[in-house]
């Protein structure tokens, strides 16, 4: 598929939008944060199947009576399923099944199956994470996160041009921060498995910009005398233009069966590396490219130095 877009013609407007997106994304987690999942906060998370679709207000209500507050109840997959989230209460304790839950599960359960005969309720889920643990997998993400963008501006730098690894790492916080910031906004669950997510779309995204990247340098080798730079940096992308569509699309694919049949444990992973594919092949084209232009990179940076001026270097 060969294409003649004039990409960089938008960059002006691209950059426009981007820092709209970002300035809702830091604005949003600076006022609200992220809704981080019991793998980082820590306490108690059921998940149970009703015979029949439940209120999750009724079951709010019930909790509170029982003197449970603070609970978040709602629905996952269908009507008659609810997860119910409880911060770290005295006397939780790791647990398996339904005859070893610790005080907080034992309450749960008391409160909801007054009404129900015995084993009308299914409990499909029981998890304890204590909040020492959360803090500390959330440091740990954290650091994960910041190692992981250091190496990759290394490699960049070493494998094309410092210019280029400052492109591309800009386009991955780019990245990283509007996903983030997608999340506090909806105040969907931010637990490992998005963690693992976002670390995916920094992979992903960084893929990306390295196919585009190679091809940009190859233009700019085979044309040094040119001071087109704009011209070659979209003739690059939309050399690669089919292949990060096709690659994109099928991934996409992919993500939905994730979201669609993969269960509650997956939807807000495949969530993610929805929202990151897309902020992700945006940024190679109009974040890593335009900066490029931006930075001054030209064909020229490429030329290799002739054996004339290396002999007057020599002593």
């Amino acid at each position: 598929m060969s294409t003649q877009i004039s990409f960089m013609k938008y960059r002006k407007l691209a950059v426009m939008f981007s820092v709209i997106l970002l300035i809702i994304s830091v604005g949003s987690l600076v006022k609200q944060g992220l809704n981080f999942g019991l793998d980082f906060t820590g306490g108690t998370l059921l998940e149970l199947e009703y015979p029949n679709p439940v209120d999750t207000n009724e079951v709010r209500g019930r909790l509170e009576d029982a003197g449970i507050q603070n609970a978040v109840v709602q629905h996952f997959g269908k009507t008659t399923e609810i997860a119910i989230r409880i911060p770290p209460q005295e006397g939780d304790g790791q647990t398996d099944a339904k005859e070893s839950l610790g005080a907080a599960g034992k309450q749960i359960l008391a409160a909801l199956e007054e009404g129900y005969e015995a084993d009308q309720i299914e409990l499909k889920r029981n998890e304890f994470v204590g909040p020492s643990f959360g803090e500390e997998l959330r440091d740990d993400g954290g650091i994960a996160l910041i190692v992981a963008l250091g190496f990759m501006l290394l490699y960049i730098a070493v494998r094309f041009h410092y210019r280029f690894g400052f492109g591309a790492v800009a386009a991955l916080f780019h990245d990283v921060i509007i996903v983030l910031g997608f999340f506090s906004l909806m105040q969907f669950s931010f637990d490992q498995s998005v963690l693992a997510a976002i670390l995916a779309v920094i992979g992903y995204s960084l893929n990306d910009t390295i196919v585009v990247a190679d091809r940009v340098r190859e233009n700019f080798h085979d044309n040094l005398e040119s001071d087109d730079t704009e011209g070659l940096i979209d003739l690059s992308l939309n050399q690669t233009l089919s292949r990060t569509i096709f690659t994109s699309l099928t991934t996409v694919l992919v993500l939905l069966a994730l979201y669609f049949f993969g269960g509650e444990s997956l939807r807000l992973f495949a969530v993610a590396l929805l929202a990151g594919i897309f902020i992700g092949t945006y940024s190679s084209i109009y974040v890593a490219s335009s900066l490029l232009v931006s930075l001054g990179v030209t064909p020229s940076d490429f030329k290799e130095p002739e054996v004339d001026e290396l002999e007057d270097e020599m002593p």
